[in-house]
């Protein structure tokens, strides 16, 4: 095998979720320049552009506008998946939301909302995606967890419950199916310039105007070892190296995106 083949993902298909967007949408764009086909799964239809524009670059990519909170859907869109593409043998788990406020103040349809879009949705995903990846021998998923699934956070209860759980899954899911050669593994970006980190900027009172933006996103880099926030593009190529041959005896690990900022 040639040293380049060891990143090469020809005649891979990988399923993304939170695909239209953010980390999502660079690692669709990451997985599929080197050879994936690509499933941008999003409950925002904007995704189908994208998948467009991936198609107009000679990619093979589908969007589905599915609600990875709602089993139905999920199930459907795998099946939908492998009736397109054959299988799947990457799944990144990347669909998630929040809601930055004190645990006194969420309201139940608030933490159900962050609770079951973050983690029953990589429960869903996983679920129907594990039999498909077993009966092709193996594969790769990728959970999207947090340099907060790691430490805590303020005014994040919801979220940090998520993402401490998914670490903690992703370990489970790897010692559950690694005899099946299904290696499961996490990237914890931290602070990492998107739509997401943005809104947070506005729900936590830190951005009071357009002007202020600059400043806020600046903030968060202060004290990382590397200085800065983090762009999208950063964790897609861990996911990357998870997804790829790089990584083919790594499986249940960790891995902070973040720029230095857990250490």
């Amino acid at each position: 095998m040639a040293k380049t083949d060891l990143i090469s993902l020809a005649g891979k298909t990988a399923i993304i979720t939170g695909a239209a967007s953010g980390l999502g949408l660079a690692t669709t764009e990451l997985l599929s320049e080197c050879g994936a086909k690509v499933a941008l799964i999003d409950i925002n239809p904007n995704g189908e552009q994208d998948a467009k524009r991936l198609r107009e670059l000679g990619r093979e990519a589908i969007f589905f506008n599915c609600d990875v909170r709602v089993e139905e859907q999920v199930k459907s869109t795998v099946a939908a998946v492998c009736e397109k593409f054959g299988g799947v043998d990457i799944l990144f788990n990347n669909a998630g939301v929040v809601v930055r406020k004190y645990m006194t103040q969420y309201t139940l349809e608030e933490w159900n909302y962050v609770v079951e879009t973050g983690l029953s949705g990589t429960f869903l995903l996983s679920k129907y995606v594990i039999p498909v990846m077993e009966k092709r021998g193996g594969g790769s998923i990728i959970n999207t967890g947090s340099g907060w699934g790691v430490t805590g956070g303020d005014r994040a209860t919801s979220y940090c419950a998520v993402k401490g759980g998914i670490v903690n899954l992703t370990k489970a899911m790897a010692i559950d199916h690694g005899a099946s050669n299904i290696r499961v593994n996490c990237v914890c970006p931290g602070d990492t310039d998107t739509a997401m980190l943005r809104d947070e900027g506005w729900q936590t009172g830190a951005v009071h105007d357009e002007a202020s933006m600059e400043a806020y996103l600046k903030d968060c880099g202060v004290g990382r070892p590397l200085g800065r926030i983090g762009e999208p593009m950063d964790t897609a190529k861990a996911v990357l190296f998870f997804a790829s041959d790089m990584s083919t005896w790594v499986t249940g690990t960790i891995l902070p995106v973040d720029g230095g900022g857990v250490a």
